[in-house]
């Protein structure tokens, strides 16, 4: 894969993410589905992990994360970390354990889901923020409604994926 082949590819992917950065920011923010916000850029970093595998997975999850800590508040700058680490773990499974496929992103994306509210809850729980019980109440089910969006969110990063360049054997 040459270097302009590289960059177009992770520019329409980036161009993938704004859509779903916005419908998250602006409008999931303002309308919550049944009480709660769901996350899509978390959705997002995995289903390029299912597709690209881990080391994309892993540098989108970073780019992801930069992202997500300049937009959410109180994270402290754990969602890079974190989603950098779900974006390493979903294109491993996927590839290894499960399929690439829609079952595998749907499966990851719970794990990752899981992984990042549990963070949450587990700082909140170390700050005495609110009890365990308040915590669950909100982060249980924001993860699904968040596993909702995962059919659009993959279906828009597959067809980003059958677009761009691929990896070439020499």
């Amino acid at each position: 894969m040459t270097r302009s082949d590289f960059i177009i590819k992770w520019g329409v992917y980036t161009l993938a993410l704004v859509p779903v950065w916005i419908l998250e920011l602006y409008v999931l923010s303002r309308y919550p589905l049944f009480g709660v916000k769901p996350m899509l850029l978390p959705l997002a970093v995995v289903a390029v992990a299912v597709l690209e595998g881990s080391t994309a997975g892993g540098g989108f999850g970073l780019f992801v994360g930069v992202l997500c800590d300049a937009c959410y508040h109180d994270t402290f700058g754990g969602m890079t970390l974190g989603l950098c680490l779900v974006g390493v773990c979903a294109g491993a499974v996927s590839r290894y354990a499960l399929r690439q496929n829609l079952l595998g992103c749907l499966l990851c994306s719970l794990g990752g889901l899981l992984l990042v509210d549990g963070a949450r809850v587990l700082v909140r729980l170390f700050w005495q923020t609110a009890p365990l019980d308040a915590l669950l109440r909100v982060a249980l089910p924001e993860v699904f409604v968040s596993l909702l969006f995962v059919f659009p969110v993959y279906a828009l990063e597959l067809w980003v994926f059958k677009r761009v360049p691929k990896k070439t054997v020499l």
